[in-house]
């Protein structure tokens, strides 16, 4: 089946994913279901997220799945673990009611990234051969990069005690001693304001 908007695909994929949940004994509530990014922004490496009904104005789950994804088995792997969550309305998090839920659905892993083990990745396989290719091009995210720089400090040419110093402050030049009540040294880099 051809699906024009990511939106479509995606709620196609939880009424082909709801069979799953039903033979376990578990009803999939309604919710709706979009391609965006995690409110912990995009650089956090979350690729989804279910949102509780107690946040929505019309009481329903609301699921964003990560657009830096594209492959559609790893997309059904992610709606699947959010629809765990939706299934608890987002109560226990990663706890063990979410645990109770995924791995009776076949779900491996450590909680907080669990996914589909290797009969249930099977089965994902076969839903998304029948959903059709996800229509979406992923999103190449930049990946965070931790400052390698040293931070500037101070430090006392009579003692040697030494404080970072925040950069905000460099303008007001290296700060007193608190013990020898003479200017402090600069080091590092200060010109980094």
């Amino acid at each position: 089946m051809k699906h024009l908007t990511r939106e479509s695909w995606l709620e196609a994929g939880v009424k082909a994913l709801t069979p799953l949940f039903s033979k376990v004994g578990y009803a999939v509530p309604l919710c709706k279901v979009s391609c965006g990014f995690a409110s912990t922004g995009t650089r956090s490496g979350h690729i989804g997220q279910c949102w509780s009904t107690k946040a929505s104005a019309d009481g329903l789950n609301q699921i964003f799945v990560s657009p830096a994804l594209e492959d559609a088995v790893e997309v059904l792997d992610t709606l699947l673990h959010e629809l765990v969550h939706a299934v608890d309305n987002c109560e226990h998090k990663h706890g063990k009611e979410f645990k109770k839920i995924a791995t009776k659905l076949g779900m491996v892993g450590p909680m907080r990234s669990a996914g589909a083990g290797p009969a249930l990745k099977e089965v994902l396989k076969e839903i998304a051969v029948k959903l059709g290719a996800y229509p979406h091009a992923r999103l190449s995210v930049p990946k965070k990069v931790a400052t390698r720089a040293p931070r500037p400090r101070a430090r006392c040419v009579q003692c040697g005690f030494t404080v970072p110093m925040l950069r905000e402050f460099l303008h007001y030049g290296p700060p007193i001693c608190p013990k020898d009540r003479v200017e402090m040294e600069a080091l590092g880099d200060w010109d980094a304001i």
